[in-house]
């Protein structure tokens, strides 16, 4: 890469070739293999988007034109271990140096059924390369760079687009998948995009296949929302296009007031944007990248989704919302069903909805702390000052700010941040002091667990006397 267009926020490769261009050597050799052969390799897609933005991609498409499958498989024979993936789609998977590289010939594709795989596909490495990206969903990742010079091929007006960061279709085409309205939620929220207002039509005009989708592609489009910069970008897009309304949890929030002193940013649908833009943010400063990124932000999109249903304006006109979290837990279930979300995710993320505004019933105490542990298992007081955190942050212009940090320092202080705390009290204690397990053991070990909560001990010494006391006064 040599030139950074600042207007534009976009890198401006220059023509030195393919390693001026700033690509990896595993591509070079990649590419230069297939030319030696006779073929015409074009770097395509999202890893032209990512060097256009300055960044490093992961994953690499090739499109190969003037070679067949064969011929191109005996060129990338010596570099490494090849496979072809799907005689119908004329692509074949390159392993090396750590890179899993797709090599694909040109293609054009004709609908022969509703939904997202109802798709006769046609190869054709005599393509021109203006025909064959024309089948990609949104301009933005149908650009296309010449390894050799870094040259792009932008038949599309893809990189104007980029610079202004506008999600739009490349052609009609784009209507016969209705996977690609839930990539779109995603680029928008990884890219920082804005639809295209004649893009969103085009995408309203799907909603009637969205129930051809399969489970596992929906979810696959939002857990990428879900490690996104910007999430509420991805919201807005389903806003626009008229998706909002496959998630009806999400819809009763748009116009759901809130009480102008505590959310001056506006109704909860707003309030949740921003809470979901924070939570990223948040993720981002902890360096959470799997799974407890994950909890985070379901938690903060699902965080006030009682309110509609517990919202009142008192006779004063004081706008309310009393038991909304345990309202909402119930509706977070739905939503997370709706997008396929994992039920590891959804045991941590109920929790984390039904106690988001536990530190607004008091200052922390040792028994509080301790008893808040509990409820929110499997999820933990880290994550949970977390999202209060994100919460309390998702109110422009009020400034950000972590309510519930005491909580967390009392919390660590107790070592019960990441987990419950851990009975002190046990079968092989209650056996040794001569009770036999059964549903009387069960029970005391209730009462002891209860008791250790509530601070009447908290060491294995202080669970000795505790339990010689008890056992005595019921002997």
């Amino acid at each position: 890469m040599a030139n950074i267009d600042l207007q534009a926020g976009l890198v401006e490769p220059d023509n030195r070739g393919m390693r001026a261009a700033g690509l990896p050597e595993v591509i070079v050799e990649t590419c230069h293999a297939l030319k030696r052969a006779g073929g015409r390799p074009y770097l395509v897609g999202g890893c032209v988007r990512d060097l256009l933005l300055g960044g490093h991609p992961k994953d690499w498409d090739i499109e190969l034109y003037g070679l067949d499958l064969a011929a191109a498989e005996a060129a990338l024979a010596p570099l490494g271990r090849t496979q072809r993936v799907g005689k119908a789609f004329g692509v074949v998977k390159l392993g090396r140096g750590g890179h899993d590289i797709d090599i694909a010939l040109p293609r054009t594709e004709t609908k022969t059924a509703p939904g997202h795989r109802g798709f006769a596909v046609h190869s054709d490495p005599n393509l021109t390369p203006e025909l064959a990206s024309a089948r990609r969903d949104f301009t933005i990742n149908a650009l296309m760079m010449d390894p050799d010079s870094g040259d792009i091929l932008d038949f599309h007006g893809g990189r104007a687009d980029l610079a202004a960061r506008c999600l739009r279709h490349v052609s009609p085409a784009f209507a016969e998948d209705p996977l690609r309205v839930l990539r779109g939620m995603q680029f928008a929220a990884r890219f920082d995009l804005s639809m295209d207002e004649q893009t969103a039509q085009l995408c309203a005009s799907l909603l009637g296949e969205a129930g051809t989708l399969a489970a596992a592609r929906i979810w696959g489009e939002w857990r990428k929302w879900l490690h996104a910069p910007f999430p509420s970008r991805g919201l807005a897009v389903l806003e626009a296009s008229g998706w909002l309304a496959l998630y009806p949890e999400l819809a009763a929030l748009k116009g759901c007031v809130q009480n102008p002193r505590w959310h001056p940013e506006g109704d909860v649908w707003t309030h949740t944007g921003h809470v979901v833009d924070m939570a990223a943010k948040v993720a981002a400063r902890h360096r959470w990248h799997g799974r407890r990124r994950e909890q985070l932000l379901l938690g903060a999109l699902c965080h006030d989704l009682g309110k509609p249903a517990r919202t009142v304006r008192d006779a004063d006109g004081t706008i309310r919302s009393a038991g909304h979290s345990a309202a909402g837990v119930p509706l977070t279930a739905a939503l997370l069903a709706r997008i396929h979300a994992p039920g590891h995710l959804v045991t941590h993320v109920l929790p984390l909805v039904a106690e988001h505004l536990c530190h607004m019933h008091g200052k922390p105490t040792e028994r509080a702390v301790r008893r808040l542990a509990v409820r929110l298992e499997p999820a933990d007081i880290v994550l949970w000052e977390a999202l209060v955190e994100a919460d309390a942050s998702g109110r422009p212009p009020k400034p950000a700010s972590r309510p519930a940090l005491a909580w967390l320092d009392m919390a660590e202080t107790l070592d019960a941040s990441r987990e419950r705390p851990a009975p002190l009290v046990d079968g092989h204690m209650l056996m040794a002091h001569g009770m036999k397990p059964g549903k009387a053991m069960g029970a005391f070990l209730a009462r002891a667990y209860e008791a250790q909560l509530d601070g009447a001990f908290d060491s294995e010494a202080g669970a000795e006397a505790w339990l010689r006391a008890h056992m005595e006064a019921e002997s």
